[in-house]
């Protein structure tokens, strides 16, 4: 079997290559055998990547058994939870790039046969699978799993409740001892935050889209089957190099739709939808936002996990994990059963005798939470090329809204303003100049959002942004607004006061604003000034694309 590896071990004229491969230690049995690139994205920063380094360690030994040699390759990846509120939220999405770069920077220089991928966090996840469908080698993703739920007040909770804590104790709901008891409970232990937040939302779309084994997404990061399935794995990945399997034969078209339509079903984040139109960019297939809606007025929605719902990913798997939702829409005609996966099987073989075995968590579609998916794009005057809600997570009464706008130019500004009680029920928060270019970097808009829920204002408040949101965000919280504020989009038009008309099941969003006073408005415009000036956020600033495209580095 001819090897990629060959280029950089094999023949008198790679004797020096050889001699630095026995300088780590490598034997020349180790070098007959494929390379397999074990990245992953372990440190001691974020805890959905604490473990990783055991779950690597179980990869390699899954490679090492299947007949392969392991190379273990770091990756870097920001938390989140950790980046959140600060200038350091402007660096997330952007690192997205920066790790597909660097995995195909280490895949391509050394010559590896395939590649097990060892992410769990929001960005990393897309962009390590980014990178392997840009290189189309042999890929499999073993994600390190979700956090268990913690427990407060009596219930189960996961991150999202300790940041609408956060409000509650703004607001004088709850005191201060209150709000210590949510933070000592709310994050019991490793692993991704234990809600359909971003991270999991990946974690579960690579199961679904056929790029991970089955388990990946919803497995507890603590459970001996999450050692298992990294064990699992790394035999997988010698299988997929033996038959030259790569990303995408796996990730296509037609597997993307599939994915599509399990988001659709689960409730994932709306940041799947910047995540699923950069990995299609990569695989070379044409996705837009339309494709969305009509996979949203197909598909039901199956899930209300946290934080739409009281239940979290480890009661996902309990009730039957990714496999009886894929079951689940198969038996509606709602997933094509015949793509390709890693096991070496197809969707469809992969899913056989799997079944809810807890309505609670996922309803079969004869009684979902609603007929219509998850994810919603919403086009009018203030988004002419769309924007993003997660309709699964927004009361029913806030489906439908009208208010004046609260405008502010940067998300610090709205959280002071939302801190000191200056937003009432009804008004409209508008969050400019946050996008992928203002940000830069479009930061997550979880402080706010959370800040309104825990004041018990997320059933009457709107917030707009051309950035975005956590997974853990809730209520009508709309981004994505495209074009964003700093390339000329009428958000960045918007006047303190002005109505804003919200019609989430019409698809609609829009300034009650005639197009004659916004072409004056424009005529007045005058940008700001950027507030990052240094650093490669500026590089990345000048380079990004719109949300609308999937914020990706423009060609």
């Amino acid at each position: 079997m001819s090897l990629r590896s060959d280029n950089v071990k094999t023949g008198a004229e790679r004797a020096p290559n050889r001699s630095l491969f026995y300088a780590m230690g490598y034997t020349k049995e180790e070098l007959e055998r494929p390379l397999i690139g074990v990245i992953s994205a372990h440190s001691e920063i974020v805890p959905g990547h604490f473990h990783l380094d055991k779950i690597a360690d179980a990869v390699k030994a899954g490679v090492r058994m299947a007949g392969g040699t392991p190379v273990l390759i770091p990756a870097i990846g920001v938390c989140d939870g950790i980046a959140m509120g600060h200038i350091g939220m402007k660096y997330s999405l952007a690192s997205r790039e920066l790790i597909a770069d660097s995995v195909e920077t280490m895949v391509m220089a050394h010559g590896l046969d395939g590649v097990v991928l060892v992410p769990n966090c929001d960005k990393i996840v897309p962009g390590m699978v980014m990178a392997a469908v840009r290189m189309d080698i042999p890929a499999v993703v073993c994600s390190g799993g979700p956090m268990l739920a913690g427990k407060y007040d009596g219930e189960e909770v996961s991150l999202s409740k300790l940041f609408e804590a956060v409000g509650a104790y703004k607001a004088g709901i709850i005191d201060e001892c209150k709000l210590e008891e949510c933070e000592t409970g709310a994050c019991p232990g490793c692993g991704s935050c234990a809600g359909m937040y971003t991270a999991n939302s990946m974690n579960c779309l690579c199961e679904a889209v056929g790029i991970a084994l089955p388990g990946n997404g919803t497995i507890p990061a603590v459970s001996n089957k999450r050692t298992i399935l990294a064990k699992h794995a790394g035999m997988a990945i010698m299988e997929l190099v033996k038959n030259n399997i790569t990303a995408r034969q796996i990730i296509n078209e037609r597997s993307l739709k599939n994915a599509l339509a399990c988001d659709m079903a689960l409730g994932c984040s709306s940041n799947s939808v910047l995540h699923l139109l950069a990995i299609a960019n990569e695989a070379g297939v044409p996705l837009n936002l339309k494709l969305f809606n009509e996979m949203s007025a197909r598909v039901p929605n199956l899930c209300h996990l946290a934080p739409a719902g009281p239940t979290h990913i480890q009661d996902l798997d309990a009730a039957g994990g990714i496999r009886a939702v894929q079951a689940e829409l198969l038996s509606a005609g709602l997933l094509d059963g015949d793509c390709l996966t890693v096991t070496g099987r197809t969707v469809a073989e992969n899913a056989a005798g799997a079944h809810i075995l807890d309505t609670n968590s996922i309803r079969p579609v004869s009684d979902p939470y609603s007929t219509t998916g998850g994810i919603q794009i919403l086009w009018g005057n203030l988004a002419p090329d769309g924007c993003v809600v997660k309709r699964s997570a927004v009361a029913p009464e806030m489906l439908v809204h009208s208010g004046p706008a609260r405008v502010f130019n940067s998300e610090d500004e709205a959280i002071a303003a939302i801190y000191s009680g200056k937003i009432t029920h009804g008004d409209v928060v508008v969050i400019r100049y946050e996008g992928p270019v203002g940000g830069p970097g479009m930061r997550e808009m979880l402080n706010p959002t959370s800040a309104l829920a825990g004041m018990k204002l997320d059933k009457t408040v709107a917030l707009i942004t051309d950035g975005r949101f956590s997974g853990a965000s809730r209520g009508a919280s709309i981004g994505h607004v495209c074009p964003e504020a700093a390339v000329g989009g009428n958000i960045g038009l918007v006047e303190e006061g002005d109505t804003i008309c919200i019609d989430i099941p019409a698809a609609s969003i829009r300034v009650d604003v005639s197009d004659e006073e916004l072409a004056r408005r424009r005529a007045a415009y005058v940008a700001p000034e950027p507030n990052i000036k240094s650093g490669w956020l500026v590089r990345y600033s000048r380079q990004v694309s719109g949300a609308d495209k999937g914020a990706i580095m423009k060609q």
